[in-house]
């Protein structure tokens, strides 16, 4: 597996990653689903100079112009409800993508242990095409592998990028060791060091989906 790091070269990504952590921005909602999709279509445009192009001619008013564009389909995937914004954003970039959806969450019981519960998933065939997988943060890692092999159960995708801004150094091992194989691209925006032992990432930014959608029960 393959591990980028954006937030090591200084850039406008680094401000929004600010964002989305700090405590007094984090209380106007709007501005931190803005963040992510902004954030989403920064990955989204460093993605695309992974992808394989084709020349086109492209017929103007005034003739033809030979154009590279994207070679082949693209299939965006978010794990609901805190990667949406995220989707949203790679999804404004690639907007001719299809789209996956799949719900996941921690099922705790005693001495704060938690199992991952997979509930829902809607995905068009991935067969020979590039899978965008998109989840705000990794803590454990255990999500987001359940999530990968639940959407490519039975399918081949030519190339899979894994986005999560914020990750911790525990769940970057995780999926290098589960997910070894070179078909594999994870994006991120920070590494941090720590993992509570209720298995939240410290500093982290809290809980996205609440803090991009409001409190659930």
């Amino acid at each position: 597996m393959k591990i980028i790091d954006l937030g090591k070269k200084n850039s406008v990504l680094n401000n929004f990653i600010a964002e989305i952590r700090d405590t007094v921005v984090q209380k106007e909602s709007m501005r931190f689903r803005t963040n992510l999709e902004r954030i989403g279509m920064i990955f989204a445009y460093e993605i695309s100079k992974d992808l394989s192009y084709t020349t086109q001619e492209i017929t103007t008013p005034l003739g033809i112009a030979e154009c590279n564009v994207i070679d082949g389909n693209i299939v965006i995937a978010s794990v609901l409800r805190a990667g949406l914004p995220l989707h949203h954003g790679i999804l404004n970039v690639f907007d001719k993508s299809q789209n996956a959806f799949i719900a996941a969450y921690r099922k705790y019981g005693k001495d704060n242990k938690f199992t991952i519960q997979l509930e829902y998933s809607s995905s068009p065939s991935l067969e020979n095409k590039v899978l965008i997988l998109a989840d705000t943060m990794l803590a454990t890692g255990s999500s987001l592998v359940l999530t990968y092999n639940k959407l490519c159960e039975n399918e081949n995708p030519i190339h899979t990028h894994i986005v999560c801004p914020i990750v911790s150094k525990d769940g970057v091992e995780y999926l290098s060791k589960h997910l070894p194989h070179k078909k594999v691209t994870l994006w991120v925006g920070a590494i941090d060091e720590e993992l509570t032992i209720k298995s939240y990432i410290v500093p982290g930014l809290g809980d996205a989906g609440d803090l991009a959608y409001g409190s659930k029960l």
